[in-house]
């Protein structure tokens, strides 16, 4: 993965034992749900890293078709589809 200047590398995760697929969508990747795509460990953890400019991020992962927030986010925001995005600041 080729690293932007000045950006970070950041890990998602989800907990997410019966899913057979996740992958990761916000407004760093123009919300395109097929470039991220976690991996699984044998416990049920998807976890995917991606690198971020600093800044403020909207995000949400994708469980099997059905948008999912991250619930280890502490900070979300409402979006135009009546639900919410999580949000993770890069520094």
């Amino acid at each position: 993965m080729a690293r932007l200047t000045g950006s970070k590398t950041v890990e998602f995760k989800l907990y997410a034992p019966k899913a057979k697929r996740v992958n990761l969508a916000g407004t760093f990747n123009s919300w395109d749900i097929k470039k991220l795509g976690a991996k699984c460990d044998t416990k049920g953890n998807w976890s995917v890293k991606t690198n971020l400019k600093p800044g403020r991020h909207e995000y949400k992962f994708l469980v099997d078709g059905a948008w999912t927030n991250d619930p280890r986010c502490a900070s979300c925001v409402s979006n135009a589809f009546g639900s919410q995005n999580c949000v993770v600041e890069v520094k």
